[in-house]
Formats: structure tokens, C-alpha cells, sequence
């Protein structure tokens, strides 16, 4: 558990600039919000960002790789990948690919209910 504890406090000073980011526990995770947005997760220590057609191909094109999550057919799950490994170096580095996610989360229409 100390390495998801400094993971998390890793992540919270990467995409502080964006504002007051909060990461919640999500089955056996963490998601990540800003205001009532999420736009990434965090499963077996790596970051996954939101993506939509808009923006799946800048993260694939930078050697990204999507969430994959056994259950489901064939595993992956649409929408959710790994932003390049120098991101995770700098908030710098972190912010084009944090606010590509939070403009894709936010481009997705609200679910029903």
C-alpha cells in the first residue's frame, strides 16, 4: 500500500497546475477528478487519461498503451490510455496530456440514468 500512497502523492503534484485534482478509491483503484470530472484512473500502478477519437491517436502516436481489464471480451476498454513515460517525469511534461484528457472527459456526453 506505501507504493499506491506515493504513486498518489506523485500524481497529485504532476496535475496540480490543473487544479484541485482528487483521487478516489474506484474497485481496486484510484480515479482522477477534477471538480465532478473524471479523466483518468489508476490500476495496478500506472496512470491511465481519458481519451476520445479526438485525442486517441496523439497517445497512441506517443507509445501509449490503452487500459486493458480482463473481464470485458476482449479486454480493452475503450477510452483510457497511458500517457507517454516522460509525462510522468514533470507536471511540465504532464499538462498537455492531462488537459487532452480532461477536454476529452468533458467532450463525453453524461450518461443517463
Amino acid at each position: 500500500m506505501h507504493a499506491h500512497h506515493e504513486l498518489a502523492e506523485h500524481l497529485r503534484e504532476l496535475l496540480a497546475g490543473l487544479g484541485a485534482v482528487r483521487l478516489r478509491p474506484m474497485f481496486g483503484g484510484l480515479g482522477v477528478y477534477l471538480d465532478d470530472c473524471m479523466f483518468g484512473l489508476v490500476m495496478d500502478e500506472t496512470l491511465y487519461l481519458k481519451t476520445d477519437p479526438a485525442s486517441v491517436d496523439a497517445f497512441r502516436d506517443a507509445g501509449g498503451e490503452p487500459f486493458v481489464y480482463r473481464p470485458v471480451r476482449d479486454g480493452h476498454v475503450p477510452g483510457y490510455w497511458t500517457p507517454p513515460a516522460e509525462a510522468l517525469e514533470s507536471a511540465a511534461a504532464m499538462r498537455p496530456w492531462a488537459q487532452r484528457a480532461l477536454e476529452a472527459a468533458r467532450r463525453r456526453p453524461a450518461r443517463r440514468r
